[in-house]
């Protein structure tokens, strides 16, 4: 049998910030002491061992079963009395359909709440299902049946769980990020020891489940291992019948006040008692019917901000008549998000009515010992601390989430938090049932984050991964604006990118993700723009990588090299800021994780891989210098007149290894391209090189040809393209993915709405418009598409006819003719396009 823990009772209710933090750190205290003194067994007595982490990190052996993660689990809803049941449970692997194992002892031991996967955990692998087995006392001053009933609170169980005491079932919840809680107290036999038992079933990425980075097979890329079964805090504490059930808080700066909600399950008659404190000072103090919404006068309000994190403290206790029948302590910040035009007439966040550029990182919250769970409460707030360290102010939590007190940590510390729901898995389209799930799942997210004072916003998807549907993921987007019109809504991280089903022009974010970028969308009329996702400069550090060895978007050989790569992106940053108008960046990431050495510190948290006083001076200058005041794109000028071009290619000469440049004097070499008909042919293999940089890339151009595919499959075909030692500057293609005509920039494509016949001639026209921020592409003379596209690099490679340039590479050539290329130093006006076309 496991022994029990005795009951922790923080030692008097939040009188102030002061107080509220004494509060919690006191139910720390008492919490290691109790499970300590109870009598629990030792990891030897019980038979449970810590596995073997690949990694270990500062924090790894400070973890016992006597002290897993003893602190207050639920910040904004603190009651006095509560049982911490993280600690040793019994554990078994069991198979579909299996009847709960009422009244046996399973043969394993695992260390709650941390996942089977885990090292920490004890048993260290994946099951398909599993049972968790312990018992409990309830303590008799509880008052348990009489005033009182019992729940038991989940902070998360991944996938399917059902939950038995003394074998009745009292709960059964779907979803592996949702907090969940039963009243078990018709279950409880009248006295003496209960037993609890937790069935969950977590199949993972084998189902169409939420599972955000989670694969039962790690991919030694961007997908990491698993974490199963209960992975937050569980606990129970003693509930009045009519009892206050959440807090729904919304500041409201224009009226100095807050708007209360208290949620008492539908019963009547019932009266609240709020009080609002400043540390000891009380601020406000209001009664009124619980029903309803209540206004909490909060005068001279002390705002909440990154450089100024207030919290205020917040009691409140729910009345029959005189008499008190629950009571619990809280806090609140008071802000507000909203967009408004700076001085350069682009859209910008703004923080309580001032622009404020979001700076970021990706963050993973992944552990090499714990996998999803942090090891100790220290260790869950480090990473926060160490952003503020290198000069962010914001955190994007990465198709996951955190135990509350992660985002408490955020709240106390002035970090804004990015909230993405976690992904379905990759490859394919969701069936229907899976729809329903992902919406129910991310609803139930959006209202048990909605009281934090740091999250700006929600994302619901992520490049596209597992959408199903552009008009339902804008639908998913209004729905999310409903359900918390406080926020913003980010309807799709990375909308330029992957599996994206395109921009639903919904919600109030643009984002784009590049690598190494910085992405650079702009805004429009009623969304601001962020970069969502860039950098991923990676060096390994000898001895603290995973897999002993790792891979980034782009790898250095020292740190040198690495601080110089980030400091100079980041000034790339303030640039896209200052004249493309983003709101915000994100670096990824803040650690490595697993195969991924892209990191500011190694996975285990042991080095540091920057030099943090470089990172944090760029950082605070993008902060400072992002004011809205912008600098503009730059008139590039009017540019050579009339349709011939400034370069042009007829391909008139029917034989010979030069095709003539007939405007200017860059004639092309031939290489595997044959003569017909008029025209230039490839077999896929071939090119024209006009042995110059014929477009200024920076600027404002403009390419045309007319094209003929011999085939239009899954390959992608370049017809005209500028190299740059990397990528090509911009592809005048078809794109193979998407088997569409597009103009396209690494990462972003202006795409043709349906699929060119092969054998078929094109007149095809990409156009370039550095002072519009566009990126539009023709066919026929007729414009079908176009990318908002902010700005772009000077290249100085040679433009080239029949292939394209990826990673350094020579790709995507073309199987096909091409006839009567053109290129000019100006975007093509609408009507100029049209008569091009129309040539012969």
């Amino acid at each position: 049998m496991l022994s029990t823990l005795s009951p922790h009772r923080p030692r008097g209710r939040s009188r102030g910030a002061t107080r509220f933090r004494k509060s919690l750190a006191t139910a720390v205290a008492v919490a290691s002491a109790l499970a300590v003194t109870s009598g629990a067994a030792t990891a030897a007595e019980s038979g449970w061992k810590m596995g073997k982490p690949r990694l270990t990190t500062p924090w790894t052996n400070q973890v016992s079963p006597s002290n897993a993660l003893p602190e207050y689990p639920r910040p904004q809803l603190v009651r006095e009395n509560w049982q911490n049941l993280n600690g040793l449970w019994e554990f078994a692997g069991a198979a579909p359909g299996e009847v709960p194992p009422f009244g046996e002892r399973l043969a394993e031991r695992i260390l709650v709440p941390y996942p089977t996967e885990s090292a920490l955990s004890g048993i260290q692998r994946h099951e398909d299902h599993m049972w968790y087995r312990r018992t409990f006392t309830v303590p008799k001053n509880w008052h348990v049946g009489k005033d009182n009933t019992l729940r038991i609170n989940f902070g998360a169980v991944d996938y399917k769980a059902k939950v038995y005491v003394n074998g009745k079932e009292v709960a059964a919840h779907q979803g592996g990020y949702g907090a969940f809680s039963a009243d078990v107290t018709p279950a409880l036999k009248p006295q003496g020891e209960q037993e609890i038992i937790v069935g969950v079933e977590d199949r993972a990425d084998a189902t169409w489940q939420p599972v955000g980075k989670q694969r039962l097979v790690p991919d030694r890329g961007i997908f990491y291992e698993g974490a199963s079964g209960i992975w937050q805090t569980v606990w129970m504490e003693p509930v009045a019948a009519r009892h206050i059930g959440s807090l729904g808080m919304v500041p409201d700066l224009e009226s100095s006040a807050l708007k209360l909600t208290v949620d008492t399950g539908g019963s009547a008659g019932l009266t609240v008692e709020a009080v609002v404190r400043d540390g000891k000072k009380v601020v406000s103090h209001t009664k009124a019917p619980a029903a309803g919404t209540i206004s909490l006068p909060v005068p001279q309000t002390k705002l909440w901000s990154p450089d100024s994190p207030f919290l205020y403290d917040l009691d409140v206790e729910l009345k029959d008549g005189r008499r008190t029948v629950d009571r619990v302590s809280s806090y609140f910040g008071m802000r507000e998000f909203g967009t408004t035009k700076g001085a350069d007439g682009k859209l910008r966040f703004t923080l309580n009515g001032r622009i404020l550029f979001l700076q970021s990182t990706l963050d993973q919250g992944y552990w090499p010992d714990g996998i999803y769970t942090a090891p100790t409460d220290a260790a869950l707030r480090f990473d926060l601390e160490q952003h503020k360290v290198l000069g962010f102010n914001t955190v994007r939590k990465h198709i996951k989430t955190e135990p509350d007190r992660w985002y408490h940590h955020a709240d106390r510390l002035g970090l804004l938090v990015w909230q993405d729901m976690p992904s379905m898995r990759t490859g394919g389209r969701p069936p229907v049932d899976a729809q329903r799930q992902f919406k129910a799942e991310l609803t139930e997210l959006v209202e048990q984050k909605k009281n934090w004072t740091s999250i700006v916003g929600y994302v619901p998807f992520n490049e596209g991964w597992a959408e199903w549907s552009r008009e339902e993921t804008g639908k998913i987007a209004d729905s999310v604006k409903a359900q918390d019109p406080t926020r913003l809504v980010n309807a799709h991280s990375g909308v330029n990118c992957c599996d994206s089903l395109g921009d639903s022009g919904k919600g109030d974010v643009l984002d784009w993700h590049a690598y190494p970028g910085p992405a650079k969308p702009m805004p429009d009329a009623k969304r601001i723009s962020i970069d969502g996702e860039h950098g991923g400069y990676g060096l390994e550090v000898k001895d603290h990588m995973w897999f002993g060895e790792g891979h980034a978007y782009e790898m250095v050989k020292d740190q040198a090299t690495l601080n110089s790569r980030y400091v100079q992106n980041q000034r790339d940053v303030l640039a896209s800021a200052q004249s493309c108008g983003i709101s915000g960046s994100i670096y990824t990431q803040i650690t490595d994780v697993e195969h991924e050495v892209n990191g500011f510190f190694t996975y285990d948290r042991q080095v540091k891989k920057m030099d943090f006083a470089q990172v944090r001076a760029v950082n605070q200058a993008i902060i400072s210098g992002a004011d809205g005041s912008g600098s503009g794109a730059p008139d590039p000028g009017p540019g050579t007149p009339g349709l011939d071009g400034v370069h042009a290619y007829k391909f008139d000469e029917g034989t010979g290894s030069r095709a003539a440049d007939s405007v200017g004097d860059a004639d092309a070499t031939l290489t595997n391209a044959h003569w017909v008909d008029g025209a230039l042919a490839f077999t896929g293999n071939g090119q024209a090189d006009t042995g110059a940089n014929l477009v200024d890339t920076a600027g404002s151009y403009s390419v045309s040809a007319r094209a003929k595919l011999d085939e239009a499959g899954g390959a992608f075909q370049t017809v005209v393209s500028q190299d740059t030692g990397r990528d090509s500057a911009f592809f005048l293609q078809y794109s193979g993915q998407d088997q569409r005509w597009a103009m396209s920039f690494v990462g972003l494509r202006a795409l043709s709405p349906e699929k060119p016949e092969a054998g078929r001639w094109y007149h095809l026209t990409g156009v370039r418009d550095a002072k519009a921020g566009t990126l539009s592409l023709y066919v026929d003379g007729v414009k079908v598409a176009s990318q908002n596209a902010c700005s772009a690099a000077r290249s100085t490679g040679h433009t080239v006819i029949g292939r394209g340039q990826y990673g350094g590479q020579q790709v995507d050539f073309l199987r096909g003719a091409v006839d009567d290329v053109r290129l000019y130093d100006r975007p093509l006006s609408d009507a100029e396009v049209a008569t091009l076309a129309k040539r012969d």
